[in-house]
């Protein structure tokens, strides 16, 4: 399908056999996943009709002009953003048909178990171990930094299951049911006082087969998919012109003419444009989307997002001198989401620190764009070649 004028008859058949003002949202969000028009791109019978990615916008903007009701896309990102392609290109059929519509629904929330205590910027070397046990296997080990595990169904894992060949190699790729015994989510406090991250421990989890996702030992390939994802749905989030961080920091300027600083206009102006530079280049990103999977550009996007959000909310901060200080709510809180312009000028900055280290750290960032868009040659790795089980760690 690649007609637009057929997408709006299917968007406007849906409207009519589901009013959203007479349809619980449920019953809709499960309608319109029925009818293709979840993510087009999908194949048929998957909440798609193997259309063009740039049509999606042709349903959005008739369902939104209806008033239907979304899917709560921040609430449920690491399952839109990261599990849902993995799956899709990884998964069996019947994996594809038994996740990813009550993922995109939001009925069931997803996490991901990659990053460990000694495997952050190094993943490959990790040591969460999955051991053959009968028609399934047994994991135990320690996962951290996971965002939204303790409100998460099921999550992408990925866990070493032979230690005897180098790190790269001994890797297989799950998916684990967060409700099974041995799964204990522990809540780790942050800087801003909330605890949207968590530790996960995993106590001799049992974890069918017919849950893994690619062949046994090829998991660092399918992981590369995910996190080739999750930077673009990082930092490739569309937002209107003055969206995101930017957005606060300019409306102060213009409502609070007494805080005004020449030193501070000139670096406003030039955050201003790079933020809406690095919006542009995030649109740009998303139509080479449509001819194929993300590549390395998400993480220079990833990059820009960081550096943008810690200069922007540490500009405003300065703009607001002791009142930029005050934050109202440092109670240990669990969010089902991070609100970044909805809350205090103190907060973002606070916030923002994280962003140069969650969705893979700004060092390894730079790396894999020096290397992998730039040319550059790559750096000396000792251990590739070393069997995981004789590193030193």
């Amino acid at each position: 399908m690649n007609d637009a004028a057929e997408l709006r008859d299917r968007t406007r058949e849906l409207l009519a056999s589901h009013p959203p003002a007479h349809t619980g949202r449920l019953d809709f969000l499960r309608a319109r996943f029925d009818a293709g028009l979840a993510w087009v791109h999908y194949p048929e019978g998957l909440g798609g009709l193997g259309a063009p990615r740039s049509l999606q916008a042709v349903v959005d903007s008739g369902l939104e002009a209806a008033g239907a009701p979304d899917n709560d896309p921040r609430r449920i990102g690491i399952g839109l953003g990261m599990a849902a392609p993995t799956i899709l290109r990884y998964g069996t059929e019947e994996q594809k048909r038994q996740y990813l519509r009550p993922l995109w629904t939001g009925e069931e929330v997803w996490c991901q178990l990659f990053s460990e205590p000694g495997a952050g910027s190094d993943l490959a070397a990790l040591g969460t171990r999955a051991v053959r046990d009968g028609e399934g296997w047994r994991v135990n080990g320690q996962k951290v930094w996971t965002s939204s595990a303790h409100l998460a169904r099921w999550a992408i894992l990925i866990a070493r299951t032979d230690p005897d060949v180098p790190k790269h190699q001994g890797i297989t790729y799950f998916i684990c049911d967060m409700t099974d015994p041995g799964v204990e989510v522990r809540p780790l406090r942050q800087i801003t006082g909330e605890a949207e991250f968590n530790e996960v421990f995993l106590t001799d989890v049992r974890i069918p087969d017919s849950r893994r996702l690619g062949d046994v030992g090829d998991g660092w390939r399918v992981a590369q998919t995910t996190l080739m994802n999750e930077r673009v749905s990082i930092g490739g989030m569309r937002i209107p012109r003055e969206g995101g961080m930017i957005g606060p920091v300019a409306k102060t300027w213009r409502e609070r003419p007494e805080l005004r600083t020449h030193d501070l206009h000139q670096r406003l102006l030039r955050l201003w444009v790079e933020a809406e530079v690095a919006r542009l280049t995030g649109e740009r990103l998303r139509q080479q989307l449509v001819a194929g999977q993300p590549g390395p550009e998400g993480s220079g996007m990833k990059l820009a997002f960081a550096r943008l959000n810690q200069e922007i909310s540490g500009l405003e901060v300065e703009l607001l001198g002791e009142e930029g200080l005050l934050y109202d709510d440092w109670t240990m809180r669990r969010p089902e989401l991070v609100d970044f312009t909805g809350r205090e000028a103190g907060y973002r900055y606070l916030r923002s620190k994280g962003n140069s280290i969650e969705g893979g750290t700004s060092e390894v960032l730079l790396n894999i764009v020096a290397e992998r868009v730039l040319g550059l040659p790559p750096e000396p790795r000792t251990d590739k070649d070393v069997a995981w089980k004789d590193l030193a760690r």
